[in-house]
């Protein structure tokens, strides 16, 4: 009689070789983060991974990486932290990909279970700390629990309105021994996600899309975190839809289309607000209705019936009334919205924007003989045939950024929408480049947003990563300085900082670095930071004291915006 085999003994692994198998079952290829003592036994375990780590200079500008990352590539960013320190130096980080939804999933280090509580050095509550910035965080006091409360933790960044989720795993449990568990069932009873909409409710928003005069696309990031952008762009052909984006939603639609209103909101395009404000129906898409883009909420839209789709049901009617609501994926409801609607020609309608547009576009002096910031991003859109990767920090570099770069596809644009996070620029520059190497990406940043993470440059040169970034240097913490020229009495009270040679800081660090004072020389330099193959630094000394416009200020509606005859007096 022939023996059966004998089925093989579990695997034995330490908490740190649980989590990197699980993150290699994950599909993770790429991580970021920064090493300290209770994380060591995980950075051992990483020695022999086929993990790329990329370690960056601080980890804040890790997060922004892996958030950058995961914005280009589609996929869940990794991020890495020591306890104490370390994982408080996320919290920025998580909070800018909490507020634009970006799916990530941290990993820290905590001191050993039984010193938890205890002060031990190197401690602080993390899960206390970021569980406001952060879609779901736990912390892992059982080994038996480690692998699925990592799976768990991708499934639920990566699915419904995508978000940053922490995982806290004390020392002890990394370092204590477990035997490998069978596969992992995703159940998770407190959490569905749903993604089909309302049948009627799809039909009720056709309807109304085919009977409207004057509709409005107002489309939000979630379009892209979706992969909605081909079912939006054939739903807005087939139904003849006017489209207008949020920051977080440029790329979505084909800004050279004819059917494009740019972005719309307090530096949005007037012809999208003028639009947005006479439309008869709105129709919003994975947008959430941010205060910087409704302007006075009471006076949004006034003669709108609004349709609002969104996978977040907490969403809806949350700032502005609602009349028919959708709840579930963009993709989904998109295209089975464009099976019912109609085309509809709507001439008079396009008419009057063609009006607006031809009449209000966004313009600066080019008949000046400084170097306007514009007249830069114009002519790095020009040189790239509107195909780079750009990323921006914050403030006016990042509104004319999104102003005169004309953005063609999905996840090509890459800002801090919600929390307007100055020094976002350049670590989301290398995370785009390392989600993406073969694009060009460009960081347009300004000088005081660059100065908050310019080691990070250290990085880009260790990895050999071309990134290209471009300094809008005036001096000022720009868009403060507007505000105080506007509503302070040009009372410049502490927005100016005296600024290092860029260029010799890039040298410095192992870049290359350019410095460009005359308007005549900005083509060849635009080219020649375009052919480095090392990342380059181009210090721009652009007007010190020049302006974005249109603003809708603070407390006004969308169509009373400030500068509209300054554009007027340019043309």
């Amino acid at each position: 009689m022939k023996s059966k085999p004998r089925a093989s003994a579990p695997t034995t692994k330490t908490g740190a070789q649980i989590i990197v198998d699980t993150l290699i079952a994950e599909g993770v290829d790429t991580m970021f983060g920064y090493t300290g003592g209770v994380v060591l036994p995980l950075f051992d375990k990483l020695y022999d991974a086929p993990i790329n780590f990329i370690v960056p200079r601080h980890e804040q500008g890790g997060c922004h990486m892996a958030d950058a990352y995961a914005r280009v590539s589609g996929k869940v960013g990794v991020i890495v932290a020591t306890s104490g320190p370390g994982a408080c130096n996320l919290v920025t980080g998580l909070a800018t990909a909490n507020m634009d939804s970006i799916p990530m999933v941290a990993i820290t280090g905590q001191v050993r279970t039984e010193l938890i509580g205890n002060d031990a050095f190197q401690e602080a509550d993390t899960t206390g700390i970021t569980r406001p910035v952060t879609k779901y965080n736990c912390i892992v006091k059982d080994i038996s629990n480690l692998a699925r409360t990592i799976h768990e933790a991708f499934h639920i960044a990566s699915t419904g309105r995508p978000g940053p989720v922490l995982i806290d795993i004390p020392v002890d449990i990394a370092v204590s021994k477990h035997k490998e568990d069978g596969p992992v069932e995703m159940d998770l009873p407190g959490y569905r996600v749903r993604t089909s909409g309302h049948a009627r409710q799809i039909s009720t928003a056709a309807k109304a899309i085919n009977k409207s005069k004057r509709p409005v696309l107002y489309v939000g990031g979630g379009v892209i975190l979706s992969n909605a952008s081909k079912e939006l762009r054939a739903l807005a052909e087939k139904a003849h839809l006017p489209v207008t984006m949020t920051l977080m939603g440029l790329g979505s639609f084909d800004q050279t289309k004819a059917e494009s209103l740019d972005m719309l909101g307090m530096h949005g395009s007037a012809y999208a607000n003028y639009a947005v404000q006479e439309c008869d129906l709105l129709i919003a898409v994975g947008a959430r209705f941010d205060d910087r883009v409704t302007g006075k909420i009471p006076t949004f839209a006034p003669n709108a019936k609004i349709v609002h789709i969104d996978i977040d049901p907490a969403s809806i009617s949350k700032n502005v009334r609602v009349d028919i609501p959708v709840v579930g994926d963009a993709k989904e409801i998109l295209r089975d919205l464009a099976k019912e609607v109609e085309y509809q020609e709507r001439k008079e309608w396009f008419e009057r924007i063609a009006d607006w547009k031809n009449k209000f576009p966004f313009r600066y002096d080019s008949a000046s003989k400084s170097i306007k910031p514009q007249y830069v991003i114009e002519e790095i859109c020009n040189q790239t045939r509107n195909k780079a990767v750009v990323t921006t920090g914050v403030g006016q570099n990042q509104m004319w950024a999104a102003q005169f770069y004309r953005f063609t596809r999905p996840r090509q644009f890459i800002s801090s929408g919600g929390l307007g996070t100055m020094g976002f620029g350049l670590p989301a520059a290398i995370g785009a480049q390392i989600g993406d190497p073969k694009a060009t990406v460009i960081d347009i940043d300004g000088d005081h947003s660059f100065n908050m993470t310019m080691t990070e440059l250290a990085t880009a040169v260790e990895h050999e990563l071309p990134i290209k970034v471009v300094i809008l240097n005036n001096g000022y913490m720009g868009m403060v300085r507007q505000w105080q020229e506007l509503f302070y009495g040009k009372r410049y009270s502490k927005s100016y900082l005296s600024n290092p040679d860029y260029a010799a800081v890039a040298g410095a660090l192992g870049a290359v670095g350019m410095t460009v004072e005359k308007k005549a020389e900005v083509p060849c330099a635009v080219k020649e930071m375009l052919a480095q193959k090392k990342p380059c630094v181009v210090d721009f000394r652009v007007d010190r004291e020049e302006n974005v416009w249109p603003m809708v200020a603070a407390g006004k509606s969308l169509d009373e915006m400030d500068g509209l005859d300054i554009l007027e007096s340019m043309a």
